[in-house]
C-alpha cells in the first residue's frame, strides 16, 4: 500500500495455513511506519471470527506487525497492567487497506508480574498435522517463538513498557484530535 500514512485506518485479517480467514479485526489505526514493521493501535473494535460470531475488544491495544519476523506482538493495556498477546505468524502483508498475515497457533503470553506462558500447543500440533506444515515452517515457527522470547526477556520492542506507553499515548492522541470529526 504505497499511500501507507500516520493515521491510515486498515482493518486486520488473520488467516490459517490452508488459506481460510480465520479472524479478522475492523479497524487499527496506523501510529508508526519504519523499514521494520508497523504500529497500529486500536480499542473497542468489532472481531468477527471465522463462524461468524462477533465480539468487540475490550480494551485499548497497540501491535506490532513485522515484515521479517514470524510473529506479532499485541500489548493489552488493562486496569491491572501491561499484557502481552504474541502471535506466532508469517510476516504481514497490507493488500486492499488490509493488513494480513497466517497465523500459526501457538501464542506468547506475557503478565504484568512478568511471568509468561506458551499457549495453544495442541491446537498447533493438530494444525500442523491437519494442514501438513513443511519441516521447513515447523523450524521457522520454533525459532521464532525463541527469538520473540529472548525479545521479551530483554524487554525489546513493545516488551520495553515505555515505548508501548508512547505509541498507547499516541493513539490516545489521535482518537481524541478525531472524536469530534
Amino acid at each position: 500500500m504505497n499511500n501507507l500514512r500516520i493515521g491510515s485506518k486498515l482493518q486486520i485479517h488473520s488467516y490459517k495455513h490452508d488459506g481460510t480467514i480465520y479472524r479478522s479485526w475492523d479497524e487499527a489505526v496506523v501510529l508508526d511506519i519504519t523499514n521494520n514493521y508497523i504500529v497500529v493501535g486500536n480499542d473497542k473494535t468489532l472481531v468477527t471470527e471465522f463462524d461468524g460470531r462477533t465480539w468487540k475488544t475490550k480494551e485499548p491495544a497497540v501491535i506490532y506487525f513485522y515484515k521479517n519476523c514470524w510473529y506479532n506482538i499485541i500489548c493489552q493495556f488493562k486496569k491491572t497492567g501491561i499484557y502481552y498477546y504474541c502471535n506466532i505468524a508469517t510476516p504481514y502483508i497490507i493488500e486492499d487497506s488490509t493488513i494480513k498475515y497466517i497465523d500459526y497457533d501457538l501464542d506468547l503470553r506475557v503478565f504484568p508480574d512478568g511471568l509468561y506462558k506458551i499457549l495453544d500447543k495442541a491446537e498447533y500440533q493438530y494444525h500442523k498435522k491437519k494442514m501438513n506444515y513443511s519441516k521447513e515452517v515447523d523450524l521457522i515457527i520454533k525459532e521464532e517463538l525463541k527469538d520473540l522470547i529472548t525479545k521479551y526477556k530483554n524487554k525489546e520492542d513493545l516488551f520495553d513498557s515505555f515505548k508501548a506507553q508512547y505509541y498507547y499515548s499516541l493513539y490516545k492522541e489521535y482518537m481524541l484530535k478525531n472524536e469530534n470529526k
